[in-house]
């Protein structure tokens, strides 16, 4: 997946953080909604604007992303 075509990150869009090309959606809500149990078509369904391709690039955007952070778990 060549998240890179899917994913923006724009100062003047959404104080810029990341959002799927074309929206205002960011990767984080699309995120969100998939931790929370949410279907790619429920998701689809309240963001009609988004594809199921934009939701995959938001997976591997996230999978990048722990590539390069680390984040300190709780003892």
């Amino acid at each position: 997946m060549e998240w890179w075509n899917r994913i923006t990150v724009d100062p003047k869009v959404c104080h810029g953080k990341a959002c799927i090309a074309g929206t205002r959606v960011m990767v984080s809500v699309v995120l969100d909604n998939l931790a929370n149990g949410a279907s790619a078509d429920e998701i689809i369904q309240s963001y009609p604007s988004l594809s199921r391709e934009d939701i995959q690039a938001a997976v591997s955007y996230a999978a990048e992303l722990t590539r390069e952070r680390v984040v300190m778990m709780p003892a």
